[in-house]
């Protein structure tokens, strides 16, 4: 794993490359141009990604998808290093017992939980760039981009991250999206809030500091919040593979995408189920931040009650057909892009470089525009 690694380091994005190459007196001038999908440069014939053996369009969702797992493997090494075993698979950062012992409220295993997270999301990482080179495409490196400020609680490695988990706005609607049996966001439906307060404001899902550790339902709602992170993280892997599936061509990169997918699944049951023990509390230092008991009037019932965790059968493809047990949502239009707009909602990226946002959603525009059959 380590060497994997440290081939990735090595291995350079071809936009970043190239901005990387300009004079000094052109670079600030057209870096960010070289990045953008409706850039002149691209449109008019400039260089693009190189599709080795690939089609255009299956080269574009791995490369996609191999950014998505760099930054999942980015937030998942930072609840780690404060929240879960620190070893020679996931190293960095020497844990905190507090937050640990916090977490440990949902589930006495979420330490091996999160670090099996991480250490699957960087395997992801890792194969889908490592495959993309063996096919003469190029690969993502996202390395340039690490310049957002780590956790200064006691624990956190001090060095450049890509996300940001401490400024969180967190989308609990698919706690009730796979507790329905009616609607389905494919056609369109609204979902309720699990915990409606969460979704407002902006919250931290580590402690940013020692201060942070007291009193007891302080760090205790900071691990409810993550719990709930979990869940939203791993929910939109989940679609997002099987939604980009549809648009693949050739068999064994579908046999890629379709091989990785489930895990995501499996690791979105996991935190669903995880996420119900979170106990009921207001945050001392944050009176607006409140998790409800999820199981007690005037919620509970199947849209809330907490030992629900398989997906409840609903409308799939056609209202005239009938229920089904499924992933939601799975459209295929615009899911790269859409993925992307909910991350950045969530507050993953703030404090991001305006280069960083231009580069991932030219990512996202070039995977949404495969097409299956292509060549």
């Amino acid at each position: 794993m380590k060497n994997l690694l440290k081939g990735l380091k090595s291995s350079i994005n071809r936009r970043s490359f190239m901005k990387n190459g300009l004079t000094a007196a052109g670079a600030a001038t057209l870096g960010a141009g070289l990045v953008a999908s409706s850039s002149p440069v691209l449109a008019h014939g400039g260089p693009e990604e190189r599709s080795g053996h690939l089609t255009k369009g299956d080269a574009a969702i791995l490369r996609f998808l191999a950014a998505a797992e760099i930054l999942e493997t980015d937030l998942w090494q930072q609840y780690n290093e404060l929240g879960g075993i620190q070893d020679s698979e996931v190293p960095g950062g020497s844990g905190n017992a507090t937050y640990t012992a916090a977490l440990a409220v949902l589930d006495a295993d979420m330490a091996q939980y999160i670090h099996d997270n991480t250490e699957d999301e960087l395997t992801h990482e890792v194969f889908i760039n490592a495959y993309l080179a063996s096919k003469g495409a190029d690969t993502v490196n996202l390395d340039e981009f690490r310049t957002l400020l780590s956790s200064q609680a006691s624990g956190a490695q001090q060095i450049g991250r890509l996300t940001n988990l401490m400024q969180l706005t967190v989308d609990t609607s698919w706690w009730t999206r796979y507790r329905s049996g009616t609607k389905n966001p494919d056609f369109g439906d609204i979902f309720d809030q699990a915990v409606p307060s969460l979704n407002k404001g902006q919250h931290p899902a580590i402690p940013k500091t020692d201060d942070d550790l007291t009193p007891n339902d302080h760090i205790q709602a900071i691990a409810n919040t993550a719990g709930f992170h979990f869940g939203t993280i791993e929910q939109g892997g989940t679609s997002l593979y099987p939604s980009l599936a549809q648009r693949v061509t050739h068999p064994e990169v579908l046999r890629i995408v379709l091989s990785i997918g489930p895990t995501e699944a499996m690791h979105f049951q996991t935190w669903s189920d995880k996420a119900g023990n979170a106990p009921a509390l207001t945050d001392p230092k944050d009176s607006m931040l409140v998790f409800p008991d999820l199981n007690s009037s005037p919620l509970g019932g199947e849209e809330f009650q907490t030992n629900l965790i398989m997906p409840e059968p609903t409308v799939f493809l056609s209202r005239k057909l009938p229920a089904c047990s499924i992933v939601r949502p799975t459209a295929t239009d615009g899911a790269a892009t859409g993925a992307l707009k909910f991350l950045t909602a969530m507050g993953l990226f703030i404090g991001q470089s305006s280069a960083f946002f231009e580069l991932l959603r030219d990512l996202a525009e070039d995977a949404d525009e495969a097409r299956r059959g292509e060549r």
